[in-house]
């Protein structure tokens, strides 16, 4: 059944705030562990990136060429989620304001959710899970599927067409906290809706003129849906 709107969610800094060290360091252990060569995010600018972006640039910050990155990228990735998996705490006190009370508002109205997020697949599903939030997501474009953050927007967008949940007609939405979530949206004929619940404040965000912006999603009406 074609939902009445299409809503595609950030995780990070937008659906969770503060989500603990355990993604980060699975990145890290998975180079480590695959390659054995050690790195660290301590220099990598993480916010609105995708977890590949992250890992290349880790491993280039150690020394590796672009020949040796790529070919150890598979393995990394694979590893990566798999450690996140095990490691993953409970996250249901990481969930940012407004978004549990939203969640639900969208499923009465019957709109489709779905993810739009830099994590690995099977992190970001552990993710929303460990946070009790995972049943309200009909689909999700990750990391491993593409190249940047307008190009997973846009494989979103398709799979809810594909699957019957969205029209081209359908009005689509992007919720994000990153200037990356904002060019997405606009990428794709979305409205970009922007939250200062991660990294950025609402003038950081503001400068790349979103189409709502808001301090959290408790400031979020479904009348401008």
């Amino acid at each position: 059944m074609t939902g009445s709107i299409l809503v595609l969610f950030d995780i990070d800094g937008t659906l969770l705030r503060r989500a603990g060290p355990a993604h980060g360091q699975a990145l890290e252990d998975a180079v480590r562990l695959e390659t054995g060569v050690r790195v660290s995010m301590e220099n990598v600018p993480v916010y609105g990136m995708l977890d590949r972006d992250i890992i290349t640039q880790m491993m280039r910050e150690a020394g590796q060429r672009p020949a040796a990155i790529r070919a150890a990228m598979p393995g990394i990735v694979a590893r990566a989620q798999r450690l996140y998996q095990r490691r993953c705490p409970d996250l249901r006190q990481r969930v940012c304001p407004g978004v549990r009370p939203l969640l639900r508002k969208l499923g009465q109205r019957q709109a489709t959710v779905g993810l739009v997020t830099g994590n690995l697949s099977a992190i970001g599903w552990r993710k929303v899970q460990q946070a009790g939030l995972g049943h309200h997501f009909h689909l999700g474009a990750f990391a491993d599927m593409g190249s940047t953050r307008g190009i997973l927007a846009g494989l979103a967008a398709r799979e809810a067409r594909r699957a019957g949940w969205a029209t081209r007609q359908t009005p689509t939405y992007l919720i994000g906290d990153t200037a990356n979530d904002i060019a997405a949206a606009k990428q794709n004929g979305m409205v970009s809706i922007a939250v200062a619940t991660g990294h950025y404040s609402v003038d950081e965000l503001a400068v790349h003129a979103p189409d709502i912006l808001l301090e959290d999603l408790r400031q979020l009406k479904l009348e401008q849906l």
